[in-house]
């Protein structure tokens, strides 16, 4: 599928049952909401999917799965996160064959790569593929930054395509659009600072809050794309609170607990993972059920996608 890096891509949890199994049938559940809300891609395989705790049986079941689903409404997104170059390289090469149609890709797991490394690592998993290529540059959490001296060379290959920005610096933005124009296309990757990020000119948002409330992160984008700014952030005040629950180490538990309260969802998750308990549950549920008595009525701000 030939598509465009902008709109809103959650980055989709997978859901389990009380034995540890695959839940396919609250996946579809979810699956759908996204797409009746009028998300425009689907990620699977981030840290919200717990991939790393996923069998390759499993995440080949998720991206069956979600292909099905979406039936060439959306692009479905896979994430390539592995601590070997030949892994990746294998991982990607699974993914096209499966019909994927484009990667998100992690720097080398586990390992500090240089920039020469991390460079080399990228290139060498864009040559093994035909598919379009979202790099996800986090350094705060992943400690390798990819700079834009790096991006200079990686647009060299046509299928690097896209940037998760995720350096929690605005401004970086604005650099890559000075440095890159359209051809490095930007997706924000971190849900408190999504508005702002596509106020300066990122296309769109790879969202995690988005998993429990669908409908309020599309509205957002698309009042920015209308230059509705005041409405945005209208929304967007009303959102924060739920939002920040996405920069926290537990943002797995915390945004599956949202999901479970809108009913798209279930708490189950993998071990070692557990369910958050005592007084940090209770501040989540706390933030959940005020987000909940307070959601904001999205008819009055007369949007065409499908869930509004």
């Amino acid at each position: 599928m030939n598509f465009q890096w902008k709109g809103v891509m959650p980055a989709v949890t997978t859901k389990f049952t009380a034995d540890d199994q695959l839940d396919m049938d609250l996946f579809a559940v979810n699956i759908n909401a996204q797409l009746e809300a009028g998300v425009h891609g689907i990620i699977l395989g981030g840290t919200l999917g717990e991939a790393s705790t996923l069998t390759s049986k499993e995440k080949e079941c998720l991206l069956r799965e979600t292909i099905d689903i979406c039936n060439q409404k959306v692009p479905v997104i896979i994430n390539i996160a592995e601590q070997s170059t030949a892994g990746a390289i294998e991982s990607a090469k699974k993914a096209e064959s499966l019909g994927a149609s484009g990667l998100m890709m992690l720097p080398p797991m586990r390992y500090k790569a240089t920039s020469r490394e991390t460079m080399v690592y990228f290139k060498a998993v864009a040559q093994s593929t035909s598919l379009p290529i979202m790099v996800y540059n986090n350094p705060v959490d992943y400690q390798i930054e990819v700079t834009l001296d790096m991006f200079e060379e990686l647009l060299k290959l046509d299928n690097i395509q896209a940037v998760k920005e995720s350096t929690r610096d605005i401004s970086n933005i604005t650099r890559i659009k000075n440095r890159f124009g359209d051809r490095l296309k930007i997706l924000s990757g971190v849900d408190t600072l999504a508005l702002e990020s596509m106020v300066m000119g990122a296309e769109g948002w790879v969202a995690g809050l988005v998993c429990a409330f669908p409908a309020e992160t599309v509205a957002i984008y698309e009042l920015v794309q209308q230059g509705r700014i005041a409405e945005a952030i209208e929304i967007y005040r009303w959102f924060l609170p739920l939002l920040e629950l996405d920069i926290n180490p537990q943002l797995v538990q915390n945004i599956k607990m949202a999901e479970k309260a809108t009913g798209i969802g279930s708490e189950f998750v993998r071990a070692p993972r557990l369910p958050l308990e005592g007084k940090e549950r209770q501040r989540v549920e706390n933030i959940i059920k005020k987000g909940l008595e307070t959601r904001p009525d999205l008819s009055k701000f007369k949007l065409k996608t499908a869930a509004l």
